[in-house]
Order: structure tokens, then sequence, then C-alpha cells
């Protein structure tokens, strides 16, 4: 009774979200115009999508760094590719965080590992975006912004973190979303870990890769960089890597290559 009335009371809320903050329909032509892997959707797609975005919007919360000025031209952009891998999985896949922090381009974060004799070594790394359990996710606009062109190639920033969020809901990063049941995650893994295994011999060899080889650099990183091209550059990545989009394709609840 107590889930009936919840349910309820959400629906209610998001719909006087939709009525009083809609997108305005300059805004959304506009990021549609600069993100052709989301113009190409269906209208039906579309017409979710924006709903959803409209919902993201209303439910998280944007911050600039260093002086940043987040403007409702750069959140909507942000929200719109944000909501592409859960346009059939729902918000409620994105309940475990509020924040997003923008930055205007990339960023160097200091690093620490201790290797296996137990000497700590320090290193910078060169981000576009990272992902954190709890929150937040931080993205650099440079790269959200020209996420049309880089599509040709595979790249989404946006996608590769909130796939990254979709990875950590069962609370580990290991390549591996929230998925129904110990057989389903089984048959996850025989796809995903011989698909990155044959992915990781390819990057070893110097062949060219469709897939960014960033990828090979973990099983998460590989689901990640998979999302990104299954969302921009689809048909490519069932030509080439036909069980592992099947495999997105089941998860995802979409068929953006069709």
């Amino acid at each position: 009774m107590l889930q009936q009335w919840w349910s309820a009371l959400r629906r209610r809320r998001d719909e006087r979200t939709l009525r009083k903050r809609p997108i305005p329909d300059v805004l959304w032509a506009l990021t549609l115009a600069r993100y052709p892997f989301l113009a190409r959707r269906t209208a039906e797609d579309r017409a979710t999508l924006r709903e959803l975005a409209t919902l993201f919007l209303a439910q998280k919360e944007f911050h600039g760094a260093q002086g940043f000025e987040v403007t409702d031209e750069i959140a909507v952009a942000v929200a719109a590719q944000a909501c592409l891998p859960v346009l059939r999985l729902g918000l409620s896949a994105y309940s475990g965080f509020v924040g997003i922090v923008i930055h205007p381009d990339e960023v160097v974060a200091r690093r620490e590992v201790v290797d296996e004799d137990g000497v700590v070594h320090h290193y910078d790394e060169t981000l576009a975006g990272e992902a954190m359990e709890g929150g937040p996710v931080m993205l650099s606009w440079h790269d959200v912004e020209t996420a049309g062109e880089s599509a040709e190639w595979g790249y989404n920033v946006v996608v590769h973190e909130f796939a990254h969020v979709l990875d950590m809901a069962d609370g580990v990063a290991d390549g591996v979303p929230l998925l129904r049941d110990q057989a389903a995650r089984e048959a996850w893994c025989r796809v995903i870990d011989a698909e990155f295994e044959a992915f990781c011999e390819r990057v070893d060899g110097g062949d060219d890769t469709l897939l960014d080889p960033y990828g090979a650099q973990s099983v998460d990183e590989f689901f990640a960089v998979a999302s990104e091209v299954f969302f921009v550059a689809p048909a490519d990545l069932r030509a080439e890597h036909p069980a592992l989009y099947e495999l997105l394709a089941g998860y995802y609840r979409q068929d953006p290559g069709t």
C-alpha cells in the first residue's frame, strides 16, 4: 500500500514538472541539431528522451568548477546525452547520486597506487570525465560540447561516465551492471569476458580497433567504451562486434542500429 502511494506521488510530481518546467522548444531543437546521434532516433524516442531529460534536470544538481557557468544550454546538452542509456531503463537507474560537476575542459588528477611490494607510486592522469560511486559525476564541457563531431569515431564522454554509473549500481565497478538474477549475470559474463579478452589481444597486437584502446585497461572500462559506440555509432559496433552489440541491446532494451 505504501509503495503504491509513493508511486502515485512520484507520478504526480513528475507530471507537474513536465507541465511547468518543460525544456523550451528552441533549446531542444538546438540540442538535437548539435548532436545528430540524438536527432536520428525515432520521433517516439525523442519525445521520451525529452521527458526524461526534463525530469533529470529537476532531480540533479549542476555545479560549475573553476568559475565555469552552467547555462541552460549546457545542462540540457548533458541531460539529453545522459538519459540516452536509460531511455528504456528509467531514471531510477540514476537514483544513487545527485551532483554533476562541469569543468570547462579536461582536468589533471593526482593518483596514488601501491604496487605488489608495498611501494607507493604517484602519477598524474588527464580526465575528460569521472564517475564516482554515490556521485558526483565530473564532465569536461569541451568534450560534451563536441560530442556531435566525436561521434564519428565512437567517442562520447557522457555515455561513458553514465555507463560507469550503471555498472556501479550493484556496488562494484566490474563491467557487469545490475541484472535480474545470477543466471543473467553468468550469461553476461560469458559474452563480455570473451569479447574483452579478444579485444585486449588486438590492442596488444597493435591493431586498429573500432573501440577506444583505453577499454583494454579493464573490463569495466571496456563496458563503458563499448556503450559509447553502441549509442553514437551503433551500425559500426553491430558490424564489428555482433555478439557485444546484442548483449548491450538486451541490457539497454534498445536497438539503435536499426
